[in-house]
């Protein structure tokens, strides 16, 4: 299908307008609309529908937001039936809250949201010098997100209008501290225990199965004998550094940029000055700026009468702190280093000239120009190494539009090698062997990119061996691939993974021991606590489990002390499995002012958190939510709301 399209495009043009512009003569630019976004309804909230494509664009911005803050993080996982789910959830939780803002009046003002836009550390990174917002780059980075400008700021007012509904609760949550204190005292209450463990290993060195017992294991557990699928591709990128390679530069297009910039590649004239200042401020009243002007006037009549005076006028009079106490010496400067008004009086004078009165933002000066130095014309030869990498840096960038398009429509329309994109842009080919939909440990770059992975592995580029379509990785960095062989996940045979199988059952059948033996203990224990022949005493407490499993210290802890020794026994899956006797409950200890100061705020803020959840539930209830699609194990809403 997809080669039919390629090789008759044309055709492919006409047929579609014969089928699309009668659809739109028959039913309408609206019809159409309903039907491009009728879709089946996932959940309801107040009345509203959530459809499956609402579903659909909300985890993909999901996917693409956890893949830009963890390029390595496993895409089986992000698709999952479970993480979808989530992003449902955490869907019809937005509607809910937007929903309980707009009926209690929680709208956000211009100003609020201008004060939380400036607040933003990305946004505030883009002002330019003068202050202004570079609106490009503020209009690119909020297209990361699928987003336009005015729907960024539309997200952004949303989020601040439910963030009220919630902050409320979150700020008023309080427990008192005599219940605190019971609370946090108990949970890190700590324990004198003896541990027996029943070590699996030790039992699953005594274990022997049988060929046909590892057969029988092998069959029930076909998943665990996977091999991993994996490409042998071939792939080319297309950046600025690669199209600098490809790039001629004339001798004419040489000198022609020596001649337009040779101030700037010789260096900047400097020029050194004093100045006397009568400081202020433009901010000062018009009576106050009028006196020092006058003040400025006089001053400069003296000098003018007795040029060879004016460091000593500048030591006496200067108010400026900085260069009075030198006669008013500035040093050499260059343009852009000085205010405006300053810096284009003193490059007007002459060496040894006096300027008039001069006004700047902080008050009045005079100006004396005491020496001039001029930078030596460097040779086209000297120059020649810089202007040969700017040159190519200019020429690069503006030829990186064209090439990119050029990339892009070569690899879709000569899709069965990238040997045509690489002659056309003189690019390099690329090989890669072994790659895999999850990167290897080290792997960075290219190969550890998700989208060009996720791309590598879709269907026209696994099945039919197509090269991939031109994937942007990154600012100005276009890639493209194909699978040139390909080998899928199997089922490995009994025979390759004989020793894997043989480990793992004698593993399982060690754990079914080591709980056998120790249940077997415990309830001999029990019956005669004073023949029990246990390891030495050890003192554990949730945050000092002394290396303990945490499903040990957590049964030990939860034991009933009713009557002491109390024995309880703990499965720890493929460890083993252990006994544990609890011989005393001890008092938590080493408290502190400042640590039951930090105690009581921890609590408080769990309590808000129990407090906003059930507020939440409540919120459901009353938005009359409904969930349509099947539930899968996820984390529940209000989890997803309580979480920062």
């Amino acid at each position: 299908m997809f080669d039919f399209v390629r090789k008759h495009t044309r055709i492919m043009q006409f047929l579609l307008f014969l089928l699309i512009v009668p659809s739109f003569l028959l039913f309408g630019i609206e019809g159409y609309s309903r039907f491009r976004d009728k879709g089946e309804t996932v959940a309801e909230v107040d009345g509203q529908d959530i459809t499956q494509v609402e579903w659909d664009n909300a985890h993909k911005q999901e996917v693409e937001r956890v893949r830009a803050s963890q390029p390595n993080v496993d895409l089986k996982r992000l698709d999952s039936a479970n993480a979808r789910y989530i992003t449902l959830e955490r869907l019809v939780r937005e509607r809910v809250l937007a929903a309980a803002a707009q009926k209690s009046g929680l709208l956000t003002s211009d100003q609020r949201l201008r004060r939380a836009l400036q607040e933003d550390p990305a946004i505030a990174s883009l002002r330019l010098p003068d202050g202004t917002l570079d609106k490009e780059r503020y209009r690119q980075l909020v297209a990361q997100q699928g987003l336009s400008p005015e729907g960024f700021e539309a997200k952004i007012r949303a989020d601040i209008s439910s963030r009220q509904v919630t902050n409320g609760i979150m700020g008023t949550g309080f427990a008192p501290k005599s219940l605190a204190d019971l609370s946090v005292n108990a949970f890190l209450e700590r324990r004198e225990v003896q541990v027996a463990l029943f070590n699996a290993a030790e039992f699953a060195s005594k274990v022997e199965p049988t060929d046909t017992e590892m057969d029988a294991y092998y069959q029930s557990n076909l998943a665990l004998f996977q091999s991993t699928e994996q490409a042998s591709i071939e792939y080319v990128t297309l950046d600025l550094d690669a199209v600098k390679k490809s790039l001629v530069l004339s001798e004419a297009d040489l000198k022609t940029y020596y001649e337009q910039n040779q101030e700037r590649l010789s260096g900047k004239e400097e020029r050194r000055a004093s100045h006397i200042l009568i400081e202020s401020p433009k901010s000062a009243a018009p009576e106050a700026r009028q006196k020092a002007k006058a003040r400025a006037q006089e001053l400069l009549l003296a000098v003018q009468k007795a040029p060879d005076s004016f460091a000593e006028l500048a030591k006496k009079n200067s108010q400026d702190p900085g260069s009075a106490a030198n006669g008013g010496d500035l040093d050499f400067f260059t343009r852009g280093t000085m205010l405006k008004p300053f810096e284009d009086a003193a490059f007007a004078l002459n060496k040894g000239e006096i300027s008039g009165v001069v006004e700047s933002d902080f008050g009045y000066h005079i100006i004396r120009l005491t020496d001039i130095k001029t930078p030596k014309k460097r040779s086209f030869e000297e120059v020649r190494p810089e202007i040969e990498v700017d040159l190519k840096k200019q020429q690069a960038q503006h030829k990186y539009a064209e090439s990119a398009e050029a990339f892009t429509n070569t690899v879709y329309e000569q899709s069965d090698s990238l040997k045509p994109v690489v002659e056309r842009l003189k690019l390099e080919l690329h090989t890669a062997q072994g790659l895999t939909r999850k990167p290897a440990a080290g792997i960075t770059g290219v190969l550890a990119n998700p989208k060009f992975l996720a791309a590598i592995f879709s269907g026209d580029a696994l099945e039919k061996k197509h090269n991939t379509e031109a994937i942007e990785i990154a600012p100005n960095q276009l890639v493209s691939g194909r699978i040139v062989q390909y080998t899928p996940a199997r089922t490995l045979p009994l025979a390759e993974v004989k020793t894997q199988v043989r480990e793992r059952l004698q593993a399982a059948r060690g754990a079914e021991l080591a709980k056998k033996e120790g249940a077997a203990r415990l309830a001999a224990w029990k019956a005669s606590p004073e023949g029990a022949q246990l390891p030495a005493v050890v003192t554990i407490s949730r945050d000092q489990p002394q290396s303990q499993p945490v499903a040990l210290v957590e049964a030990a802890l939860r034991a009933d002390t009713t009557t002491l020794p109390a024995f309880v026994g703990v499965d720890l899956g493929l460890r083993g499995y252990a006994v544990v006797k609890v011989n005393k409950t001890l008092a938590r200890t080493g408290v502190t002012d400042e640590s039951a100061k930090q105690d009581q705020a921890q609590y408080n803020q769990a309590w808000s958190v129990a407090e906003i959840s059930a507020y939440y539930e409540l919120l459901k209830q009353r938005f009359k939510v409904k969930f349509n699609a099947p539930k899968s194990v996820a984390v529940s809403g209000v989890d997803a709301l309580a979480s920062p």
